[in-house]
């Protein structure tokens, strides 16, 4: 993933903090992240860790809406987080970098070559994000789960043309990014492998139908 500080120096970054009036937060494993982001207009960079965003249904049921990895950006205006359900966790001890909106859209700021740099690598990453929210709005799209299952092989595949890739997910996130049941998903994979469309070792998967 492009990092929203690519091509500054540290010293741009430190002169781009002050600019911007950041702060940087940190969240234990299992914290919940900036609970008010619903209420405020601000943009989060995640900088160290991984979080998840979260809708919690009616049934206690949770679906990952969003996985939140170094140099993910997220916020009010940006993610689906002004749910009264929505959550963000820390899934691991997680470092986040908070930017006021309105700082950060100040005409002021475009006078400084390091803010236009930062400006357009977070225009690229957002981009990015919201081709991701498209790519989950297909896969859930699918009334399957083995429909689910492939078209979700079928987006990892053609980000390497490869026909051999390693999950990033550990199978229980998977189940909660696909908004299926774990025991469900684990009994169409076997299906999947025994009609030898897929070979699955440990956590990498084999596309045997390329």
């Amino acid at each position: 993933m492009k990092s929203p500080f690519e091509g500054l120096s540290k010293a741009q970054i430190n002169k781009l903090f002050d600019l911007l009036g950041v702060h940087i937060y940190t969240y234990n494993k299992n914290q919940e992240i900036l609970p008010t982001i619903k209420n405020d207009n601000i943009i989060g960079i995640i900088l160290e860790g991984f979080a998840q965003i979260i809708n919690i249904e009616y049934n206690g049921n949770e679906i990952v809406k969003e996985n939140l990895v170094k140099d993910s950006v997220f916020g009010n205006n940006i993610s689906a987080t002004n749910s009264e359900y929505c959550q963000i966790i820390a899934k691991q001890d997680t470092e986040v970098l908070v930017i006021d909106y309105n700082k950060l859209m100040n005409p002021i700021n475009l006078r400084y070559n390091y803010f236009n740099i930062f400006f357009s690598n977070l225009f690229d990453i957002i981009n990015i994000k919201l081709k991701e929210i498209n790519e989950r709005v297909k896969i859930l799209e699918k009334k399957q789960i083995r429909e689910k299952l492939l078209e979700y092989f079928e987006i990892e595949h053609k980000k390497t043309r490869l026909k051999k890739f390693h999950l990033s997910l550990t199978f229980k996130d998977l189940a909660d990014y696909l908004a299926i049941d774990r025991s469900a998903m684990f009994r169409e994979l076997k299906h999947l492998k025994e009609d030898k469309v897929i070979e699955i070792n440990d956590k990498r998967i084999t596309l045997l139908y390329k």
